[in-house]
């Protein structure tokens, strides 16, 4: 209403000027493409080509209005005029809810205006009106969305706030609830980077001569400070201006020069963020070239070409009396091959792109000609031949050859009526004035009528398939037929869309792995010397649904969150059912997560994921499916945390043991982050002797510890502990592991280097017992002195292996080959470690060499292998057997063979290696014999010979042929 105080009419004006011609012209209006019925709306009416419009109404007479000017030469349209009404509602009278930040944090307190039209303006009132919010570094009021950003809350914040929305156009003004802020009670928010909460769009479309307004604002304790800069390093024009302690950058009359990369810099002492746009140069089509008015000759050919700039580039189209041409056009050209006289008429060019549209006017005059050589036409149907001479004085023309169901037209053209076969012939044409007399003589040729035997039928098909299309008709010889295929109004062009698209058998259409987009009304056209025809089908095309959209999460708790979201197109398959999936920054990718229903159904638009970790950051996506397959997945929500609990996963893997005298130490696997379910998380150790029943507690608040360290004089050596690990956050204490037994550290082992070696051995003895399965806590370690040997005169240095219980024997691996070694047997108990046996030394055997000159022969997936036998030294292990290794299986043989044959399976790569088997384990292998994949195909053969062995020239030659068989 207030929009429309200042006037009472609405008044569009349409002047038409045709070709000329204004006498006799007639003016209608268009609102939307639909025509303005006058006699159904008393409001609107016509003055003189005008259309008045009286008490215009924002329901009724809001859109897009357009002149239709018409006389005898044709029709053509004005240009297109918006009428918009601005308003601006009342903002919904519900309470706001209080926001709760702590001192130092940043704040967006959101305005979300009203329905409004027109350009809104923002300011926010503080506790009272009209106490408005001063911008400065500390806040910020954004002019695109409305919200308040506070960088840094102070104490003198707290209070209530209202945003004030004002239409520019009414100049109304309304106010929201008010909202809020209040201070938490547990401390100040520390230092942190800036985080820029107001940030301009990736690509900013400017036109030419407009000022430009980019707004950035960052959150940041120190308050940031906001600078710019060109991505290209150029400096700004002194025409730009930084505003609102340079939350504001204005670009005014905007040109070619300013389009590109713009960078926002906050930055404070803990940081900075960078945010980046892109502005984009764009300008409405003006014209360079239009077409003029034209005369032609029947038969002559028409070229019109009309070009305009813009940017974006403009497109084109053309209207014919205000209806467009769906042919003929190219790049902005119109082309008629022969014009005749239903060429005449006004034609218009259309220049358009996203800011504007232009329309340029010309009439085509065509003037007669004599009558055509030879004319068709198919019988019943009705014939006129037109003698229109040129002559001034206007002639008068006479006919011969004229029967009873001939017409003679004023202006000398003659109709026959229901021709028949009886009517061809010659037919002539005269014209007679004071200055003498002219004829023109044509031939008339009856055909028999075109059918069309087999057209397309209505079908529907997956998307992928291909299908054919079918237009056969029955013509008369005498006729030129030609066919054409139009898809949704616009013509198949074969050449462009070959991909896809292929004409056989004369008029049949291929369609070629159909997609979604060639879903639509098909019409094959027969075109003929004397007549059109046409046949029409719909296809319908199934595919996978369309990405579902607007994924939003409803609400969220610890582990579960309500998702809503909007079906994607169904392709003409009913969907089926729904697949949420999830991905955080601790998983790979997306997963498909629990729901409830757990079968989602089409119908369904809602569900909740269960089974969510707390205190953790989610992304969810829907994807469709229905009976085609699964489409595309749909963008993914905003990022949403879920809320924090209380720890629900103990610490896994609890051990411990070894350290220095008087120390238990226990360990464990840290809980990862996505687990930990909120902040303040860390760990409670808690061990007792074994049999008693106080336990000892100790809090570890560092989330990546993995060890806790006990010190305590009273501890007695390799002393047994109870031993469990929890886990707590702000929320509380979650469980604990299992009971783990844990020894405390042994007597008499020297601070670092025990423990050193253990850690050493570690990867060792875990191999060993992994492969062999014997029970060893811990391999001997070898002397500082003498590699291999140990010495029972120095504890320190000794390597140890416990057995438990009455066991009486025990099995040491992992020692060193041809070596000696000193071993003593200690029994121990909780008071500590008895006298040491007597030694008894060992001397270990190493395992035997590789195998020597390895010969292979390969013929078609058949391979034969041969080796030397070997024959073990006098440090070296019996030799008890050979064993052949392929990327596959490994296959053993007693010592006696040195042969094998393997068949080998085709397409692959192989490595081949032989190694001796002996008491002291596998020996060295061989080096790698390689044999491709190609040669599969053919025969080949080659020896492993030492390094200072040659091959001999008979077998270079088999290798070199084998080669070349393979290129």
């Amino acid at each position: 209403t207030g929009a429309l105080k200042c006037f009472s009419l609405l008044t569009p004006s349409c002047s038409p000027c045709l070709g000329g011609h204004s006498a006799g012209s007639a003016s209608e209006w268009s609102v939307n493409g639909t025509p303005v019925d006058f006699s159904t709306d008393g409001r609107r009416r016509l003055s003189g080509g005008n259309l008045i419009i009286g008490h215009p109404d924002r329901t009724w007479d809001a859109g897009t209005y357009q002149c239709i000017a018409t006389n005898s030469v044709g029709t053509i349209l004005s240009s297109r005029a918006t009428l918009w009404f601005a308003y601006l509602e009342m903002f919904k009278s519900q309470t706001r809810s209080a926001v709760s930040v702590r001192e130092g944090q940043g704040v967006v307190l959101l305005c979300g205006p009203p329905s409004h039209s027109g350009e809104l303006t923002f300011t926010w009132v503080f506790n009272e009106y009209p106490n408005f919010i001063q911008q400065d570094s500390r806040r910020f009021v954004s002019q695109v969305t409305g919200n308040l950003y506070i960088a840094k809350v102070e104490p003198s914040d707290v209070g209530n706030y209202t945003c004030v929305v004002i239409n520019s156009v009414t100049k109304g003004k309304v106010l929201s609830s008010s909202t809020p802020l209040v201070l938490r009670t547990d401390g100040a928010m520390g230092e942190y980077e800036p985080k820029i909460e107001v940030n301009f769009p990736e690509t900013v479309p400017a036109a030419k001569g407009s000022a430009v307004m980019l707004e950035c604002f960052a959150l940041g304790n120190p308050v940031p400070e906001i600078t710019w800069r060109r991505a290209n390093g150029v400096p700004f024009p002194s025409k730009v201006k930084v505003q609102k302690s340079s939350a504001v950058l204005e670009i005014p009359d905007f040109q070619q020069e300013d389009a590109g990369g713009y960078e926002c810099v906050a930055e404070n002492t803990r940081g900075k963020n960078v945010a980046r746009g892109l502005s984009v140069f764009t300008a409405k089509p003006q014209w360079i070239q239009t077409a003029t008015d034209t005369a032609l000759a029947i038969g002559e050919k028409l070229l019109w070409e009309c070009k305009a700039n813009g940017k974006p580039k403009p497109s084109y189209s053309w209207l014919r009396n205000g209806e467009t041409l769906a042919t003929e056009v190219e790049n902005g050209a119109l082309s008629i091959a022969a014009v005749n006289l239903s060429d005449a008429a006004m034609y218009q060019c259309v220049a358009e792109n996203k800011h504007g549209v232009l329309y340029s006017s010309a009439e085509l005059l065509v003037l007669g000609k004599p009558l055509r050589t030879l004319l068709k036409a198919r019988a019943g149907t009705e014939v006129v031949l037109e003698c229109r001479p040129q002559a001034y004085p206007q002639a008068v023309t006479l006919w011969k050859k004229v029967f009873s169901r001939i017409l003679l037209l004023p202006g000398g053209t003659l109709k026959i009526i229901n021709v028949t076969k009886a009517d061809g012939g010659s037919y002539t044409c005269m014209a007679r004035n004071q200055f003498g007399t002219a004829s023109t003589t044509g031939r008339l040729l009856i055909t028999e009528p075109t059918r069309i035997t087999q057209g397309p039928t209505n079908m529907e098909i997956i998307v992928g398939e291909s299908i054919v299309l079918p237009c056969q008709v029955t013509s008369d010889p005498a006729l030129d037929v030609s066919f054409s295929w139009v898809f949704n109004g616009q013509l198949v062009d074969f050449q462009q869309d070959k991909t896809h698209f292929e004409r056989i058998f004369a008029g049949d259409l291929m369609i070629r792995n159909i997609q979604l987009g060639h879903a639509g009304k098909y019409i094959c056209i027969v075109d003929t010397d004397v007549e059109s025809l046409s046949a029409a089908a719909v296809l319908m095309v199934k595919g996978p649904p369309g990405p579902p959209s607007a994924v939003t999460v409803e609400e969220i708790t610890d582990s579960t969150a309500q998702l809503s979201w909007m079906s994607g197109r169904d392709n003409y398959s009913p969907i089926k059912g729904y697949v949420i999936q999830g991905r955080t920054a601790f998983t790979l990718g997306w997963q498909a997560l629990d729901t409830v229903p757990e079968v989602i159904f089409g119908n369904t638009l809602t569900a909740t994921v269960v089974g969510l970790n707390a205190w953790v950051e989610y992304e969810f996506r829907v994807v469709s499916s229905n009976a085609v397959g699964v489409g595309e997945p749909s963008p993914p929500s905003a990022k949403t945390r879920t809320e924090d609990a209380v720890p629900d996963t103990p610490p896994t893997d609890i051990g411990g043991g070894g350290g220095t005298q008087s120390e238990l130490v226990i360990t464990w696997e840290p809980v990862p982050e996505e687990l930990q379910n909120g902040d303040g998380f860390g760990y409670i150790i808690a061990f007792r002797p074994v049999g008693g029943a106080t336990w000892t507690r100790a809090i570890i608040s560092t989330p990546e510890v993995a060890r806790y360290v006990y010190r305590n004089d009273s501890i007695p050596p390799f002393f047994p502990f109870d031993v469990k690990v929890g886990a707590f956050n702000k929320r509380g204490e979650g469980p604990f592991s299992s009971i783990t037994t844990v020894f405390s550290a042994e007597e008499g082992e020297p601070a670092g280097r025990g423990d050193r070696q253990c850690e050493e051995h570690a990867a060792v003895f875990t191999c060993i017992f992994t492969s062999r399965g014997e029970d060893v806590s811990r391999p001997p370690s070898p002397s500082t002195q003498s590699p291999g040997v140990v010495h029972d005169t120095k504890p320190d240095t000794v390597g140890k292996v416990r057995v438990f219980g009455n066991q009486s024997s025990v099995n040491i691996s992992a020692l060193t080959g041809n070596s000696q070694y000193f071993l003593t047997v200690s029994a121990f108990n909780t008071a500590g470690t008895g006298p040491a046996s007597p030694s008894v030394n060992a001397t270990t055997k190493k395992a035997s060499q590789p195998p020597m000159n390895v010969e292979w022969t390969l013929i078609g997936a058949q391979l034969t292998l041969h080796w030397d036998p070997v024959v073990a030294m006098e440090t070296e292990s019996e030799v008890t057997g050979y064993q052949v290794s392929t990327r596959f299986r490994f296959l053993s043989y007693s010592r006696v063979r040195t042969t094998a044959e393997l068949t080998l399976p085709a397409n692959d790569d192989y490595l081949i290696q032989v190694r001796v088997l002996s008491e002291g384990g596998e020996g060295a292998a061989t080096e790698p014999i390689r044999i491709h994949r190609l040669s599969m195909s053919a025969r080949g053969s080659g020896t492993q010979r030492p390094d200072n062995s040659p091959p001999s020239l008979a077998v270079a030659f088999v290798l070199s042929t084998f080669c070349s068989s393979l290129w």
